[in-house]
C-alpha cells in the first residue's frame, strides 16, 4: 500500500482535534479522515516534542467535558461562578465542534482532489462531433 503524504495543515488539524476531544482514541479520531492510527500517533507524540512536553502532557490536557446544570442559588455570586462556568464549557464545546468541521472539510477536499473525479466526469459527459441522424 502506497504512503501517502499529508500536508502539515492537516496534520496539524487533526492533532488538533485528537487533543481537543474528551476521551478519544488515536483509532476513533483516525476513522474519519481516514489515517491510520498509528499516524495519527506518530504526529501528535511529534507535536509534544516540538513544544517541549511529553507524551503524557497530552493526556493530561484531554479532561472530559461535562455539561453541568446551573443550580439556582440564593447567592448572586454563586450563580454568576455557575454561570461563567458553563459558558467556559460551551465555548470549549464549541471550539472543538469548530475544529472538527474544519478538519473533516479539509479531509473532503484533499480527498476530492487525490481521486480525480471531477476530470473524468467531466471528460466523459463532453461530446465531439456531430450527431447522426
Amino acid at each position: 500500500m502506497p504512503m501517502k503524504d499529508y500536508s502539515d495543515e492537516f496534520k496539524a488539524d487533526a492533532v488538533a482535534l485528537f487533543e481537543s476531544t474528551a476521551g478519544a482514541t488515536y483509532k476513533s479520531i483516525a476513522v474519519d479522515p481516514g489515517i491510520n492510527r498509528n499516524t495519527l500517533r506518530s504526529w501528535v507524540l511529534r507535536d509534544c516534542e516540538r513544544r517541549g512536553a511529553g507524551p503524557d502532557a497530552v493526556r493530561g490536557t484531554r479532561t472530559a467535558v461535562r455539561p453541568t446544570q446551573v443550580m439556582p442559588s440564593a447567592e448572586p455570586d454563586e450563580r454568576i461562578r455557575q454561570l461563567e462556568a458553563r459558558v467556559a464549557e460551551l465555548e470549549a464545546s464549541e471550539r472543538k465542534l469548530a475544529t472538527e468541521q474544519d478538519t473533516l472539510l479539509k479531509a473532503a477536499k484533499y480527498f476530492a482532489g487525490e481521486t480525480n473525479w471531477c476530470g473524468a466526469a467531466s471528460s466523459s459527459l463532453t461530446t465531439t462531433g456531430t450527431p447522426s441522424r
